[in-house]
């Protein structure tokens, strides 16, 4: 018996993605003031610093801070239908079963920095550009268990021995931060036409643990099978911890215009970032090390992997009907085909990702200003993209807040996001061979709460 292509989701773990607003290794929730309000992209604030820099050179003179801090929740639910998973024993008769995974990132802080003269201004912020926390599996997964759920009837083919059920111990988590510091410099080239000059620092930390083990066959009674026929079947424990970390580069180009009081429009490129993670094996089995699949995570056999951030362009508008009204709208493109994955792993794209967003913000009154936004994004990914460890669904995202105004010089933001995911099913047909398909159906759900404060000086 040998399972050295069954172990499919253990092959993809650097692709689990686990940022809470934007593409598939972007997060573009940077701020307390995106998640009252995500339409950014031609905003005049300091939250701009990230989502419209060019725009910070419209702000007033002086030094201008902005601090947030968030609390991310998700959930990434995988239900997998194969007809022998009605033989474990914990779920007899079933063969679908529910693999619940939660992810959290408690506390995500950021910074947004400028100092804003007449023509020019230098910047700086500082956030989790992707990733942003862990995303635990205490069941594992159907791409964990389906291999193992075949080995009843090979055994009892094999052996003329009937097998009842079997039962095993499958876990997964990985982790995955990507620290983002960015530098850079705007000009005014009229009064109106500002441009912007930037340089992002990613800084890449992710581990990834998982196992396979105590697996066991009963009999029909219930009971335990023990040797010879345990021995037959091997020992086929699976255990995995390794981590992987690397630096990248991404320059950014920016441009603002404003027409006139009323509208502002604007536009920012993000270049190609170029990521290869190095990996460091901190545990391997001797089994999982025989395993072609996961040779990616065997610092033995493969020393970096290739996991690259798409280029990514923003076009946004503002328009100001009356000065106590803001309304907005953005237009986000992924350039994700021809970002470099593992195993060409882009090639499984059928188009970029897009995004569309639109808010509005009203001063109710002198110290108090609502907000609300919508933001949609689009994957367009094909079936074979998709995986119980590496799977994006396409989203609506709504989001409410405040600005309250303290002083002159100081404002507070609060904010809540709620975002509201499609579900996907995926038929891999003839799975391993069998002549039966493995039905996966995938649902996603995700919570932000946030407050920041903004300080003019």
């Amino acid at each position: 018996m040998t399972m050295k292509k069954a172990l499919l989701a253990l092959a993809i773990f650097s692709t689990s993605h686990l940022a809470w607003a934007g593409g598939l290794l972007t997060n573009t929730n940077q701020s307390a003031a995106f998640v009252r309000n995500p339409s950014r992209d031609a905003v005049i604030d300091i939250d701009g610093v990230y989502s419209n820099p060019a725009g910070v050179n419209f702000m007033s003179k002086g030094f201008h801070i902005g601090l947030s801090l968030q609390s991310a929740k998700q959930s990434r639910d995988i239900t997998t239908t194969f007809p022998t998973l009605a033989q474990n024993i914990n779920h007899l008769g079933e063969n679908s079963h529910k693999y619940e995974g939660k992810a959290l990132a408690p506390v995500i802080p950021s910074f947004q920095l400028a100092q804003v003269w007449d023509k020019w201004s230098l910047q700086a912020g500082f956030a989790l550009t992707g990733g942003g926390g862990k995303c635990e599996f205490d069941e594992g997964l159907g791409s964990f268990e389906t291999p193992f759920s075949l080995i009843p009837n090979k055994v009892n083919a094999s052996t003329n021995m009937p097998i009842g059920g079997y039962s095993l111990d499958a876990y997964m988590k990985g982790r995955q931060y990507y620290f983002g510091l960015q530098v850079g410099a705007g000009y005014k080239i009229t009064n109106n036409v500002s441009a912007y000059l930037g340089l992002r620092a990613v800084y890449a930390t992710c581990n990834y643990q998982g196992y396979v083990k105590n697996f066991q066959l009963y009999d029909p009674n219930g009971d335990k099978v023990h040797a010879p026929v345990m021995t037959a079947v091997g020992d086929c424990t699976i255990t995995l911890n390794t981590d992987q970390h690397d630096l990248g580069w991404t320059p950014i180009l920016g441009i603002d215009w404003k027409i006139n009081k009323y509208l502002n429009i604007a536009a920012k490129y993000e270049f190609q970032t170029r990521m290869s993670l190095k990996n460091k094996t901190n545990e391997m089995s001797d089994y999982a090390k025989t395993l072609p699949n996961l040779d990616q995570f065997n610092d033995e056999k493969t020393k970096s992997v290739r996991e690259d951030i798409p280029a990514i362009l923003t076009v946004g508008a503002q328009f100001t009907p009356i000065s106590s009204v803001r309304i907005m709208a953005g237009y986000h493109f992924y350039f994700d085909r021809q970002a470099k994955k593992y195993n060409d792993k882009q090639k499984d794209i059928d188009k970029g990702t897009m995004e569309l967003s639109a808010g509005a913000e009203w001063d109710i009154i002198k110290p108090l200003t609502v907000s609300a936004g919508w933001q949609a994004t689009r994957y367009r990914l094909g079936d074979s993209y998709m995986s119980d460890l590496s799977f994006n669904t396409s989203s609506n995202m709504l989001c409410v807040g405040l600005r309250i105004h303290a002083t002159k010089r100081c404002s507070f933001d609060v904010g809540y996001m709620h975002s509201f995911y499609e579900s996907r099913d995926v038929t891999t047909p003839n799975f391993m061979n069998t002549g039966i398909n493995k039905e996966d159906h995938y649902i996603r759900s995700n919570r932000v709460f946030s407050a920041g404060v903004n300080i003019n000086l």
